[in-house]
């Protein structure tokens, strides 16, 4: 019985968490769609599972990269792909979980993603120019190219702004218009969690709070003992930007506190351009107290008529 069961929304929510109860529940195996998670020893700042947590359900494309090594969606989507039809032949439910929104949408959709080969001296040039103007002023660059494919990108994301430059460069086409979708041969259920603003943002401050008690800090230092500049993409991560920034001496720790949760209120929000509640894919349920049994129940339903109309 083929399917796919995915976990989306906003960071800090508790996707992590409702795809570990939904896997033991569903006899399945997770797949993280979290662009930062893929990254060895970068636990903390992204959140990670625990070991307890992925030893307790199989978990699939965590830590699959150094933290210098480039990666690509379309190298997560085929990964994706492997991944899930393994678990089919093992008979067991892959849940997708994770809340970047072109993994998770390249997999769902089947996206047909341009195959364009990186121009380095073109990236290198975007580079410096967002050194001496800052990255605003590629975003806004590109806004003006492609708005649909600016509103996708949080506008910090330098790297993805300059990819998206790069396709245009290359192609002279919009890098939103290039991408095909074909969808996948198997039914998704898609189920979204969300929360007013004034709770998200308190579920936001104290994962932040808990990150910064657990080591953060420390993860940082460890980071660049190992040789991983601040200059990699990697390192651009929320939490990691503004504690390098401390480390610099160019802010207290406090102050680097309070931007990781302003940047990651910001964050979530521009996650709800991927995930919009209106989307009627997308069966959203509000974090709280019966959430759960309302989700398995949800989760329940899809598989029997699944098995009813085999």
């Amino acid at each position: 019985m083929k399917c796919l069961v995915a976990i989306v929304g906003p960071t800090a929510i508790g996707k992590s968490t409702l795809s570990i109860q939904i896997a033991q529940a569903f006899n399945g195996e997770i797949i993280n769609a979290d662009s930062r998670q893929i990254y060895r020893n970068m636990d903390i700042g992204t959140a990670k599972p625990s070991k307890a947590e992925q030893s307790a359900v199989p978990h699939h494309l965590l830590d699959i990269i150094n933290p210098d090594e480039a990666f690509s969606v379309a190298l997560y989507q085929a990964s994706a792909y492997n991944v899930i039809d393994r678990i089919h032949v093992a008979n067991k439910v892959p849940v997708l979980v994770g809340g970047s929104g072109q993994y998770v949408w390249s997999v769902i959709e089947g996206w047909q993603i341009p195959q364009v080969e990186p121009d380095y001296a073109f990236r290198d040039g975007l580079q410096s120019k967002a050194e001496t103007n800052g990255v605003y002023g590629l975003y806004r660059e590109l806004s003006e190219i492609d708005p649909t494919a600016a509103s996708k990108i949080d506008p910090n994301n330098l790297r993805r702004i300059i990819r998206a430059l790069e396709i245009h460069h290359k192609t002279g086409n919009k890098p939103s218009e290039l991408q095909n979708k074909s969808g996948v041969p198997f039914p998704v259920l898609i189920i979204g969690l969300t929360a007013n603003r004034h709770n998200l943002y308190t579920m936001i401050d104290r994962r932040t709070d808990r990150m910064v008690d657990d080591g953060l800090v420390d993860e940082v230092k460890n980071l660049l003992s190992m040789g991983y500049g601040a200059g990699l993409p990697s390192m651009s991560s929320l939490g990691y930007r503004q504690i390098l920034t401390y480390l610099n001496g160019d802010m207290n720790l406090d102050a680097a506190i309070q931007k990781i949760k302003y940047e990651t209120h910001r964050f979530a929000r521009g996650q709800y351009a991927w995930f919009r509640l209106a989307d009627n894919r997308i069966k959203w349920f509000a974090v709280g107290d019966n959430t759960e049994n309302q989700i398995n129940y949800t989760i329940e339903n899809f598989l029997v008529a699944l098995k009813t109309n085999e």
